[in-house]
């Protein structure tokens, strides 16, 4: 070796040791940190008294009043701010600031305050709704808009989001499917992932981090019937395959706190759920976070009829490790009895509390209690353009085109005349959809202002509102077939308004509401090219429409940037690339209806009449799952599989070549599913494993590709327990849950699997594009 060489060896040998030595002290500076902070933490828990342990498992909820926030009692006794462990409802740096305060100068112990709000599509620049933006099939979109929404969040003071929803729905008349990611377990859990990520960005001890919380563990959207509030009934094996795989994906992500629902599963509440909560959540998955309940959830175990006083819900309660008592106020009232008594021990109280200190630790409020609450940056930081540009591209992509028959749309800019109707397309409040957090209505772009924004300025607009979902009333009705004479195109707004879906909002129908099917049937006489626009949360069954509309988009609620983006996929700035993430019923007697069905023994045949199916009604859905149309197409290659028979620990690699078979660059969202065809067990029809999203310019092709895993072909045998069993199995690849491009491969042996219940489907780190 000549000296140079060795000289350059030397030196690099020296620069891996100095690293080396270096990352030894971070640790050990770490770990002693980490005692430090333990230490801390134990000390101030052995100097405080049992009301104060109790006062910090308690949230209080907050009213604004024209003099300031205040304690919302709402009838019950409560304890002061300066007791409480943490708020809900209230934000705003000078008003946390201020409340702030007043818990640390006001405790025994100076112990500061968590602020916590539900922050569910945005704070103060609003996104699609959550299942609006599941239709982007777009992880890093979900990721991207969460981190902005904790931008705006924190800058306002706030530490806590009760967010992402991550329930898996399949009823769409629980009004709570606005709030989730749809029907899938493989989806939601990929967007869950994203959103968790999103919120907690670089982490502490950056003020924008804000902690996130998954709700509503767990089958709260399975409701019998679809009424909110209501028993989810099910079995153990659909809990772990569907129920219950978005919230380990989450609790694996690092979510931060985990909500029960106000559900009960298998005759226990889940507030009171110790099979769920303590050994499923804490000891199986190793959740080591804050569980809080969700809104006086723990009080109304007296309700469900299994504790007839409150002493009786905050002992249920605590033993099954729930941690905050949000607004009930049963921990502040029982627990301290509860311990002095023996009949909860001290080391169940102090887990709970320790939890709640260290993650106020976590967040940096000890050191400094007022660090969230800056006025300058409440100021630099809300609606900034850059978040209103993302909220125009999040509601861009979230945008589905059901049907386009005869190429309607897109529609021309310079129209002669073109006539806007509906009601909703003027209502900026419904654009902002539920839960629409510190949104404002005067800040948000109506579909009717984004299409007067985008037109050519010769272009006539005529705004006829006609008829509303909130009313029966149709003398509205009465001008359309004059006003539209002379007219090139209806658009016509239609759907539900914001406060008919979301927290105690089912509905028995899926109709379209108030006076608007008789606006549609009026439509349709005219003869006139008919653009509908639907705003909603939820899936509805629209047969009429789909007969005798030729074009219709669904827009959902789509927040700050609704009109604009609506404009633009209307008038194609935007080729539409949102795909369902939920199956549209052809009626609601439909209901429940999802693509990951199992197969009976007389499955449906159009010849046999003895199968599976209505006698008035088809079986198949309005639209299936996956289902999203563009102004360009796409062809799909047969898929290529890199191996037809493998051992149940090789991979798979799927191939499929997608081109651009129309005249204009547009997104496809390559679905794959994947089905077992035999086995100890009956499967679903087919289950989605893999989703990818490719730009393609007119004419031109890509290779897009999958790579599968024991993890995709793993079921839950008899004993529940992981496992691989030999057989063949059928791959479909295509735009949709209804495509039949496929192709067969075989397991040629078995497998028991380590690891507790179904796995996590694995997202987009196995997708590519070539």
């Amino acid at each position: 070796m000549d000296r140079t060489r060795l000289a350059t060896a030397t030196m690099l040998g020296k620069l891996i040791v100095a690293t080396w030595l270096a990352s030894i002290a971070q640790a050990n500076e770490l770990t002693q940190k980490q005692q430090e902070d333990a230490a801390f933490i134990e000390q101030l828990i052995g100097q405080m008294t049992l009301e104060e342990k109790a006062g910090q498992l308690t949230q209080l909820g907050m009213q604004n009043t024209p003099t300031g926030p205040v304690i919302d009692t709402k009838g019950r006794e409560t304890i002061g701010i300066s007791q409480a462990g943490s708020l809900i409802g209230v934000h705003g740096a000078e008003n946390t600031r201020r409340l702030q305060r007043e818990a640390v100068q006001g405790s025994r112990l100076h112990i500061p305050l968590l602020f916590s709000f539900d922050v569910i599509h945005g704070f103060r620049t609003i996104f699609p709704v959550p299942l609006a933006e599941a239709s982007a099939w777009d992880p890093d979109l979900s990721q991207r808009t969460a981190r902005a929404a904790a931008i705006e969040a924190t800058a306002s003071g706030l530490h806590w989001t009760f967010a992402p929803m991550v329930d898996i729905a399949r009823d769409p008349r629980w009004g709570r499917v606005v709030e989730g990611a749809g029907e899938d377990p493989f989806l939601g859990a990929a967007l869950a992932t994203a959103r968790v990520r999103g919120f907690s960005g670089e982490g502490p001890p950056a003020t924008s981090t804000i902690l996130s919380t998954a709700k509503h563990f767990v089958a709260y959207g399975a409701a019998e019937g679809g009424r909110d509030y209501n028993i989810s009934d099910l079995s153990e094996r659909t809990l772990e395959e569907t129920y219950l795989t978005p919230f380990r994906a989450a609790v694996e992500a690092g979510v931060d706190t985990i909500m029960p629902g106000f559900n009960e599963v298998d005759s226990m509440p889940m507030h009171a759920n110790q099979k769920l909560l303590r050994h499923k959540l804490r000891e199986d998955w190793g959740f080591q976070g804050i569980v809080i309940s969700d809104y006086t959830g723990i009080k109304e175990l007296m309700a469900h009829g299994v504790a007839s006083t409150p002493r009786d819900t905050a002992r249920l309660a605590l033993t099954a490790t729930v941690d905050i008592d949000m607004v009930g106020g049963d921990y502040a009232a029982e627990l301290p009895a509860l311990v002095r008594s023996g009949q909860l021990p001290q080391n169940a109280l102090d887990g709970a509390v320790r939890r709640v200190l260290q993650t106020k630790q976590r967040l940096g409020l000890f050191d400094d209690p007022y660090r969230y609450s800056d006025p300058v940056r409440e100021t630099t930081q809300m609606s900034s353009p850059q978040t209103r540009a993302l909220a125009r591209e999040a509601a861009q992509k979230s945008i589905v085109l059901l049907k386009n028959k005869d190429a309607l749309l897109p529609l021309p800019k310079n129209l002669r005349k073109l006539v806007v109707m509906g009601a909703l397309a003027n209502d900026a409040v419904s654009t902002l959809g539920a839960w629409s957090g510190n949104g404002r209505a005067e800040e948000s772009i109506t579909v009717l202002e984004g299409i007067k924004r985008a037109v050519s300025p010769s272009s006539e607009i005529v705004y006829i509102p006609a008829a509303s979902p909130d009313s029966p009333d149709t003398p509205g009705i009465d001008v359309v077939q004059r006003a539209v004479v002379d007219a090139d195109v209806i658009v016509a707004a239609l759907g539900e308004t914001a406060d008919m879906s979301g927290e105690a909002r089912s509905r028995t129908s899926l109709d379209l509401p108030g006076a608007q099917d008789a606006l549609l049937r009026s439509l349709i006489k005219t003869g006139k090219p008919v653009v509908v626009i639907l705003m909603n949360g939820r899936p509805l069954a629209v047969p009429t429409l789909d007969e005798h509309i030729p074009a219709i988009i669904e827009a959902w609620f789509l927040g700050s940037e609704m009109g604009n983006a609506v404009a633009d996929v209307l008038f194609g700035d935007v080729n539409p690339s949102g795909r369902l993430p939920i199956t549209f019923p052809r009626t609601v007697g439909q209901v429940p209806i999802y693509f990951s069905h199992k197969n009976t023994g007389r499955p449906t045949s159009q010849t046999d009449p003895y199968t599976l199916k209505y006698i008035d009604s088809l079986t198949t859905p309005l639209y299936p799952f996956g289902h999203g149309l563009s102004y360009t197409t796409f062809t799909y290659s047969a898929p290529r599989l890199s191996k037809q028979r493998l051992t149940f620990d090789e991979t798979l690699n799927v191939q499929v070549d997608v081109h651009n078979s129309g005249q204009r660059a547009g997104e496809e969202t390559v679905q794959l599913y994947l089905r077992q065809n035999v086995a100890s067990i009956t499967r679903p029809v087919r289950v989605l494993r893999g989703f990818a999203k490719v730009m393609l310019a007119p004419g031109e092709s890509k290779t897009v590709s999958f790579l599968l895993g024991q993890d995709d072909w793993a079921l839950l045998n008899h004993d529940l327990l992981r496992s691989v069993e030999s057989g063949t199995f059928t791959v479909f690849v295509g735009g949709s849950s209804a495509t039949d491009n496929q192709a067969k491969f075989e397991i040629t042996n078995d497998a028991q699997l380590a690891g507790p219940g179904s796995a996590i489907p694995r997202t987009l780190r196995d997708s590519s594009l070539r």
